[in-house]
């Protein structure tokens, strides 16, 4: 059985948040990937662009971080310097510079630091589980995806368990900012001039700075040192320090992309589930648990591109990428790439190798939260596959309204408790 289906003709404009509001694309992503790989693509709000989608292609240009730069953005927006370094987090920096910040994180993230939370992780998702699974018939992205990065975010950052829900809802409004089920200030439907300068070009960006600001006072008060937040704030080797503003950003981020993109992957996981009903009995064998964490977030694929920008001229397929080009990775489309992977409209829980691009791997920029997300990945559906006898659709699901978070909003289900 097939978990999804595309129903694109083909020829869907990328450009477009409609395009994926039923699912990424994927008919066209594999017609580009037969007939044009490298696709000049329009685009009515701004600058156009080239859109990547083999995955061999990005594989090798994401290690180019001399032609590709991510110093001008990350997303297909454009703005000008000025927003730009009032909104930049240092995904939106090269080498070096993006080093000297990823060095003093590395640690709070790494896998020996991530596996101690294991246990934390465990008890929570048992926490989740047991709260829901006796209803029966339930959002499964509501009540089980969004719940466990929500409060492993608490912990990790070191933030109240009373202000998570107002923090994700904050976070929903930034990196969601193209769907009205998320924000009143929809991106691409309202004049949101007014907030350029904030980050996602959103309002909640200044409410969450305001946050941080009290926070990190709160916690100076106190004595408290501990979290990541605490580390981002420590001078450099240099004796350099980031900014107010640099700081906001990083905030921002931590609390948008630290739990979007595991809660996107977990409802797609569970949607697989429901339409491929033996991976639960996979799962329940045990066995699968060393490669299924990251089919799962193959199949997600949250971040469904990133944009680079050439600092020069480049040949490829024939045709000529010019100095200050966009061009943008589609994660989306490597991830189904069908040179790479067998039959890959299928979850398949022990695939392996298992080359996908959703963490950015093989260049500077490879995700941070990478073994943090594959941790909680693995242990929500381990917790859930020993409570369940079964998992079904409960009606249609949605996704999201956007072509850069690729996720399921809703999701109801109807679970046989074990």
């Amino acid at each position: 059985m097939t978990v999804w289906t595309p129903t694109d003709d083909g020829y869907a404009d990328l450009s477009s948040h409609d395009a994926f509001v039923n699912g990424a694309p994927h008919n066209t992503f594999a017609r580009l990937r037969r007939e044009d790989p490298l696709h000049w693509t329009e685009y009515d709000g701004g600058q156009d662009f080239w859109s990547v989608t083999r995955h061999a292609d990005i594989a090798a240009m994401n290690r180019n971080t001399e032609v590709f730069s991510s110093a001008r953005g990350i997303r297909m927006e454009d703005q000008s310097y000025e927003e730009y370094l009032a909104r930049r987090t240092f995904q939106e920096t090269d080498p070096p510079e993006h080093s000297k910040t990823r060095m003093k994180l590395m640690k709070a993230f790494s896998r020996t630091t991530m596996d101690q939370y294991e246990e934390d992780i465990r008890r929570i998702c048992a926490d989740i589980l047991g709260d829901v699974l006796d209803r029966g018939t339930f959002d499964a992205t509501k009540e089980i995806a969004r719940q466990l990065p929500m409060r492993m975010l608490g912990r990790i950052v070191g933030l109240p368990d009373e202000d998570l829900p107002w923090l994700v809802e904050k976070g929903d409004a930034l990196i969601a900012n193209t769907d009205p089920d998320f924000t009143a200030h929809v991106l691409d439907k309202l004049d949101t001039d007014e907030f350029r300068m904030m980050p996602f070009n959103s309002p909640a960006g200044a409410e969450l700075y305001a946050y941080a600001k009290e926070l990190m006072a709160a916690k100076d008060k106190a004595g408290d040192t501990s979290g990541v937040l605490h580390m981002i704030l420590q001078p450099a080797k240099d004796g350099s320090v980031i900014t107010d503003t640099e700081f906001r950003n990083f905030f921002c981020l931590v609390v948008a992309a630290g739990n979007d993109t595991t809660r996107y992957s977990i409802a797609a996981g569970i949607q697989a589930m429901c339409h491929q009903p033996e991976l639960l009995a996979q799962m329940q064998t045990g066995e699968v648990w060393d490669t299924a964490p990251d089919e799962i977030i193959r199949w997600a694929t949250p971040a469904l591109y990133f944009r680079r920008t050439a600092t020069r001229d480049h040949e490829m397929h024939g045709k000529t990428i010019r100095e200050g080009d966009k061009v943008l990775y589609w994660f989306a489309s490597a991830n189904r790439d069908e040179t790479v992977f067998d039959d890959p409209f299928r979850v398949d829980l022990v695939r392996s190798p298992n080359r996908h691009l959703s963490f950015g791997q093989g260049g500077p920029h490879v995700c941070l939260g990478m073994w943090l997300a594959r941790l909680e990945v693995r242990v929500l559906f381990q917790e859930l596959a020993k409570r369940i006898q079964a998992i079904e659709p409960a009606g249609p699901h949605k996704f999201l309204r956007s072509n850069f978070v690729g996720g399921i909003k809703e999701l109801p289900v109807t679970v046989t408790p074990a």
